[in-house]
């Protein structure tokens, strides 16, 4: 063990440490911002560099010089050049020429591809449209997204979601504190549900039950499945409530009431009801506060903010649909996000 006089001279360096910190915190401050800067380069450099080898490979696979066997070719023949030059896989060279060709004619996004790194490109790429390609370009490159931060947005659809909300907070999808729970406040999309056109709650209910994983990606990050139909004892009754969640980001019960028609009041104090029975009997110790999240066809949304003026509760009221929203809305979602990045 260290003695006495050991522990006084360590402590004695970690107080002149953060002193030479606090004297100093500028100059760190400058370093990093060169730092930061330096590394932006690089990759500005190394994504033109894909760009114009994506050009040069796509221009002679047009005119009919190239077929796909060159593509094979050429990074035989890179890797012996530069046998410790990576990233010129053929796969990774196709990539470089589908790259140069979604990008081409689009003067608006082209210089966004330059300010994130390879591989988000390579994932935002994959998007199915170019509203949804737009959508994570910008996002990535506002908030500096790491691979995981981002295949998690899209495989929670946040794309869909936030397309078809009405009143999704974009600053709060620009800010770099966003953590994915604000675009899930107003509607959700279950494209991945096929329900008979009147369907009745137990449908939708057993439908979700079905898609459980899909559902779960629709909902949000950090929710785990409790169970459906979950008894709470009041007195000698009992009560059922449509679904239950866990979220351990939030740490507490999520309860979920299914509604196949349009929001109504009394729905209100029917979810009061059941998360007061659930904090009494239900929540352990360490746990937060439920929270309520009532799933309707169909809102009003001056309706549903008189209902929750009075609430206690930590209630929610959501709308959902079974298709993603038409290219008209996507559109104006769109020009409003573009809007907010090039700071007008």
């Amino acid at each position: 063990m260290p003695d006495k006089a050991s522990k006084t001279t360590q402590k004695g360096l970690s107080k002149a440490v953060e002193k030479a910190v606090d004297n100093f915190g500028e100059i760190l401050s400058i370093i990093e911002g060169a730092r930061v800067r330096a590394y932006a380069a690089v990759n500005r450099e190394l994504i033109e560099m894909y760009w114009e080898i994506g050009k040069y490979v796509s221009e002679r696979v047009q005119n009919g010089t190239w077929g796909k066997g060159i593509v094979n070719e050429i990074a035989k023949v890179i890797q012996k050049q530069t046998p410790n030059l990576s990233g010129f896989s053929p796969q990774n060279i196709w990539r470089m020429k589908q790259f140069y060709e979604v990008y081409k004619d689009n003067e608006i996004l082209s210089p966004l591809v330059r300010e994130i790194n390879w591989t988000n490109n390579v994932i935002i790429m994959s998007g199915k449209t170019a509203e949804e390609r737009e959508f994570y370009l910008r996002l990535a490159t506002a908030n500096r997204y790491s691979k995981r931060e981002l295949e998690r947005l899209r495989s929670s659809r946040l794309f869909e979601r936030t397309m078809i909300s009405k009143s999704t907070n974009i600053n709060a999808l620009l800010s770099e504190k966003y953590d994915g729970l604000t675009a899930l406040r107003d509607s959700y999309v279950f494209e991945f549900m096929d329900m008979p056109k009147d369907y009745k709650e137990k449908d939708l209910r057993k439908a979700i039950l079905l898609n459980l994983k899909d559902f779960i990606l629709e909902f949000g990050k950090d929710f785990s499945f409790v169970g459906a139909e979950v008894r709470v004892q009041v007195g000698n009754r009992d009560f059922y409530i449509d679904l239950v969640f866990l979220n351990r980001e939030l740490s507490c019960l999520v309860a979920v009431e299914l509604k196949s028609g349009e929001f109504k009041p009394e729905h209100i104090g029917q979810m009061q009801f059941y998360l007061e029975a659930l904090d009494r009997d239900v929540r352990k110790p360490h746990e937060n506060p439920s929270v309520g999240l009532i799933l309707c066809a169909e809102k009003d949304d001056m309706v549903v903010e008189y209902a929750l003026s009075k609430s206690l509760a930590p209630n929610l009221v959501a709308a959902y649909e079974f298709m993603l929203p038409d290219k008209k809305l996507l559109e104006r979602k769109l020009k409003e996000i573009a809007n907010l990045t090039q700071g007008e």
